[in-house]
């Protein structure tokens, strides 16, 4: 097992029975509205390499709600070493449009510390076969792994990017109790993500994807995956609104890229962002207002959304 792994921690399940797996389907359809695209998702790391018997049942059984029109597809998540072309073969006989890897990084020396049991190489060859037979793509990337940098992470960003993927998620890493990390990080061999360092890293790793326009679906852990539970979590990015924060300093990042080219910037300025964007413009307790405003000089930061505008893409007007 990889020494930042404890899923049943993340899961909070103990076991699995698959005689429970169509109430819980029931249960989350009842929640939903005819309008929501609906997929069925097999999530934790290693859809894949579970037994073949157990995999195939399970697919069958989302296969029977993609048949009868209450769901669009099937999407799944697995490790590299479990990518081949006799696993392609059995997802392809299902309406399975979206694998999700579990990369982590795309440098040898970083998964060989996290004792991740498989290669850049094998997982350039699973990117490079999942897209061959027109799989949908997701790249799960972590931060702050054992002999990480912030420039291998900028790399495996862009790995990730130049192998095809449609989408990505970015994950700081949390230290749970149980794992190897935990130990590691107790001993002094392991120095765990402070969050202004989760917040510039991640931010980084999101530049990469907008530079490459390669969508980021999620940072960080859901919610409800013990992130709160002082029981589960010994340290690490474990603030629940990281995303946000790191969206927040790319944005800033942004503006100060455009002022610092500007010839004249007047007291009063108006930024237009992508809708739903306002928050992240302005900061945190207006931080990023703040920070604008002393940088330049400038008396009045007004923000207003336009809604023609693609995400992390923003106007300045000096006039």
């Amino acid at each position: 097992m990889c020494v930042f792994c404890n899923q049943r921690s993340i899961s909070g399940k103990m076991s699995f029975d698959i005689s429970c797996v169509e109430n819980e389907i029931e249960t989350a359809l009842s929640t939903l509205t005819s309008e929501d695209e609906v997929e069925i998702a097999f999530f934790g790391g290693s859809f894949t390499g579970i037994d073949r018997d157990l995999m195939s049942a399970l697919l069958s059984l989302a296969q029977k709600y993609v048949d009868a029109g209450r769901v669009s597809s099937i999407r799944l998540s697995t490790r590299p070493d479990y990518i081949d072309e006799e696993i392609l073969d059995i997802l392809s006989r299902f309406s399975v449009r979206t694998v999700e890897l579990g990369l982590q990084s795309m440098d040898d020396t970083v998964l060989e510390a996290c004792k991740r049991g498989h290669t850049s190489s094998q997982a350039e060859r699973a990117c490079r076969l999942i897209k061959e037979r027109g799989f949908s793509l997701i790249g799960q990337m972590m931060i702050g792994l054992p002999s990480s940098s912030v420039e291998k992470e900028i790399y495996t960003a862009k790995r990730i990017c130049e192998l095809g993927a449609d989408g990505a998620r970015v994950y700081p890493t949390v230290v749970f109790y149980g794992t190897e990390l935990c130990d590691m990080m107790q001993s002094g061999e392991y120095i765990a993500l402070s969050g202004d360092d989760a917040i510039f890293r991640t931010k980084e790793a999101l530049k990469v994807f907008t530079e490459y326009g390669v969508p980021c679906i999620r940072v960080g852990l859901q919610s409800g995956e013990n992130l709160s539970d002082a029981s589960h979590v010994a340290g690490g990015a474990n603030h629940s609104a990281i995303g946000e924060l790191a969206m927040s300093a790319l944005y800033l990042d942004k503006i100060f890229s455009e002022l610092d080219r500007a010839e004249n910037i007047p007291q009063n300025i108006t930024v237009y962002c992508p809708k739903g964007e306002i928050s992240k413009i302005v900061g945190q307790k207006r931080k990023n207002i703040e920070k604008i405003c002393q940088k330049y000089g400038i008396k009045r930061v007004k923000v207003l959304e336009k809604a023609e505008l693609l995400r992390y893409n923003i106007i300045i007007d000096l006039i």
